[in-house]
């Protein structure tokens, strides 16, 4: 005979019963926020069948009401109350499907996870309903409207199957392939790469339909490739007809017109150093002793705002672009080359106009006058970096006393600027020797010497005291709406890790005060130079910084140490850079404040395609690694860790710079476990570590041109190490 259960013990599992149903219907309402539900389909949802369980869903759902979880939205339907309302920000999506929300409303995070995101990607703008928040958990919500799609094209390659075809996206954050009907296919073949856009996304459907609306051809062309990433980060490579036709109209000639009211220095002596390979010329320094005994230095910008005025075709254009973006091998200008290389490039012995800015300085640089106005020059010399460096180191060659004046004042205001905080982040930059085809020949390291710091020097003297002629408040008066480069102070725990970590090295950071946290890291910078930790530290330290972006509210650039700072020496390829000589001249005729939401959308906007840029340049620069490491598989190399994940370590071989993975499933030694605060991956039974900035030998297993993957594995020496 069966044993009878006691009424106390029934009473528990009844008990537990009903927690366990109370935390199934409040899923069903949080997963669905925005639907009503009524007991009937809430017991089909569960699967609930028996008649004492389904009575059961009324009294919790009773209770639920009471504790204000769910309203009674009508007699017996259902919905979630909503304890946080609405807000709006923009997705960012993980590799394991799920994404985050980032808005402006709240201080933290959303989570949204994969089934609640209903088919909004990276970047996009959304409206989010936010759950009701239990004590312990994150901020979670549901994406109810996409308001704005962050891209309209995908770059990928087409997979063709008899009766569809798909376009498997570049990159990891589209996580969708796109079906392709055969009809949408616009001629593509089964593995070129081309691009689609979206036309449709059932609510119901897992993939976006889309169309072809471009194809670039079979992958492994070098210009393929080059125009792929392009198209992958939504950046243009061409000009359209009416945007070139517009800069044919362009006269190429200086009328007295166009001298009215400029200042003329075409007889004071005035050159330019830039790259070997450069054609854009933006800026010319000029000098000349004064009577005094001072010396007169000028900053000679292109005027490229006197040819491409406000609101036409070609101001459009760049508005749009933002900046040229510099890949590996080409650059795409901002401006179509007529202008960008031609008219406004401040070319030798050619009249130029310019916007300038002119300071007197006595012998121990201290600057006694500044003017800031409209010019006429004429370069008597264009230099390469390296002319201008073998002026610097012999003392002798074309314009000399001119070169050596200016860097002996360079200098010196490298150095005040030292003093004052400023940091001094130069990163080793990787070049490559490429063939007529596009192919790396050979991998080498961008020297920054001399003739670069004074060039530098003078770029950042009149972004800086351009920004504080216009930027100084008037008695009474607000300060006028201009554009600045801003650079928020270090996130401070990210620098406290980057503290740490240094100190494994012996080395030690103050971070008691601005200037002390200035002045370590540049001490630190200075004493790592030439030591195999150099990168590794370069690189955290830079992670640890904010980012530099454009907007209209200064709060200074904590990285230069400068109280105001802005863009004003490359307008043939910044636009915000046109915004500040259209601005600064509006000023110096005595103009009013201009609107302050209207620039601040073009710095947002400015800010946002540099962003692409420079990862399109990154994207460039990783494809040609893995192409230059491409025929030396087996080989060894020594290198050092440069990012440890759980999917693996990053490793930066060093003679070429060239990163790789080793992913964590071949270190099958052990099992690996991820120690993020310490930057390092730690065996659970041999303790084994494997942490940033350790020296590694590897070996190049594979490479995958198609995903700029190059896949490492350990070498033979490095595993003995490890039995």
């Amino acid at each position: 005979m069966p044993k009878k259960t006691s009424r106390k013990k029934r009473g528990k599992e009844d008990n537990l019963n009903k927690q366990s149903l109370t935390s199934s219907i409040l899923s069903v309402f949080s997963n669905n926020p925005t639907r009503e539900y009524n007991y009937k389909q809430l017991a089909k949802l569960l699967n609930i069948k028996d008649k004492s369980t389904r009575s059961l869903i009324n009294t919790i759902l009773a209770e639920l009401v009471q504790n204000d979880n769910l309203k009674e939205v009508y007699s017996g339907k259902f919905k979630l109350k909503s304890k946080g309302g609405y807000i709006i920000g923009n997705v960012e999506l993980t590799k394991g499907g799920y994404g985050f929300i980032k808005s402006d409303a709240l201080a933290e995070d959303v989570f949204v996870s994969q089934n609640n995101l209903h088919h909004a990607l990276h970047g996009d703008t959304v409206k989010v309903y936010l759950f009701a928040r239990s004590k312990k958990k994150n901020i979670e919500g549901e994406v109810v409207e996409i308001l704005e799609r962050a891209r309209k094209t995908f770059v990928g390659s087409i997979e063709l199957q008899p009766n569809f075809a798909f376009l498997v996206p570049d990159g990891n954050q589209m996580p969708y392939d796109l079906f392709i009907p055969l009809d949408k296919l616009n001629d593509a073949k089964h593995g070129q790469k081309a691009i689609a856009r979206i036309t449709d996304w059932p609510r119901h459907a897992k993939n976006p339909f889309g169309e072809i609306t471009q194809v670039l051809g079979f992958p492994g062309n070098n210009e393929v490739e080059m125009h792929a990433i392009l198209a992958e980060f939504e950046l243009p490579y061409h000009f359209s007809e009416e945007v070139e036709a517009a800069s044919k109209l362009i006269s190429d000639n200086i009328t007295d017109e166009d001298l009215e009211g400029r200042r003329d220095f075409r007889d004071v002596p005035t050159f330019t150093i830039d790259p070997a390979d450069a054609k854009d010329f933006d800026d010319a320094l000029s000098v000349k002793k004064l009577k005094n005994g001072n010396l007169e230095v000028g900053v000679h910008i292109a005027d490229v705002s006197h040819y491409v005025r406000s609101k036409s075709i070609l101001d459009y254009e760049a508005r749009e672009r933002g900046t040229s973006v510099y890949l590996v091998d080409r650059v795409v200008p901002m401006l179509p080359e007529r202008l960008s290389n031609n008219i406004c490039s401040l070319r030798p012995n050619e009249e130029k106009l310019c916007f300038s800015a002119v300071f007197e300085f006595t012998d121990n640089a201290e600057l006694k006058n500044q003017w800031f106005g409209k010019t006429v020059i004429l370069s008597k010399r264009r230099f390469t970096y390296e002319e201008a460096q073998q002026v610097i180191e012999t003392g002798e060659g074309d314009m000399n006393q001119e070169i050596l004046s200016l860097n002996k004042l360079a200098r010196q205001l490298r150095s005040q600027r030292f003093e004052n905080g400023s940091m001094a982040f130069e990163r080793s930059e990787v070049k490559f020797d490429i063939d007529d085809e596009g192919r790396p020949l050979r991998a080498y390291f961008k020297e920054i010497k001399e003739s670069n710091e004074l060039i530098e020097e003078f770029m950042l003297l009149a972004n800086k005291k351009v920004a504080e002629f216009v930027g100084k408040k008037k008695e009474g008066n607000k300060p006028k709406t201009f554009v600045y480069r801003i650079h928020d102070k270090p996130d401070e725990e990210k620098l406290n890790a980057f503290s740490h970590f240094v100190t494994r090295f012996g080395y030690r950071l103050n971070t008691s005060s601005k200037k002390q946290i200035s002045k370590s890291i540049n001490d630190l910078l200075t004493e790592v130079r030439g030591k195999k930790e150099q990168n590794i530290i370069e690189t955290l330290a830079i992670r640890s910084m904010a980012k530099a972006v454009y907007s209209t509210q200064n709060i200074g650039h904590y990285g230069l140490a400068f109280d105001s700072y802005t863009h004003f020496t490359s307008p043939i390829r910044r636009y915000p850079d046109m915004l500040v000589h259209r601005l600064l001249y509006h000023y110096l005729n005595n103009g009013d404040s201009k609107n302050t939401a209207k620039y601040e959308k073009m710095c947002r906007h400015a800010s946002d395609m540099e962003k692409r840029a420079v990862e399109a340049e990154r994207a460039s620069i990783k494809y040609k690694q893995v192409e230059f490491m491409s025929d030396k598989t087996g080989q060894e190399f020594d290198g050092v860790i440069s990012g440890v994940t759980e999917w693996g370590i990053f490793v930066e071989i060093t003679e070429n710079k060239c990163e790789g993975l080793i992913p964590i499933r071949e270190l099958d030694d052990d099992f690996y476990e991820l120690d993020e605060e310490n930057y390092q991956l730690v065996g659970r039974h041999k303790k084994k570590v494997f942490q940033l900035g350790d020296d590694i030998r590897v070996m190049i297993w594979r490479t995958n041109l198609a995903k700029k993957q190059l896949d490492l594995k350990l070498a033979e020496e490095d595993e003995e190490s490890i039995e």
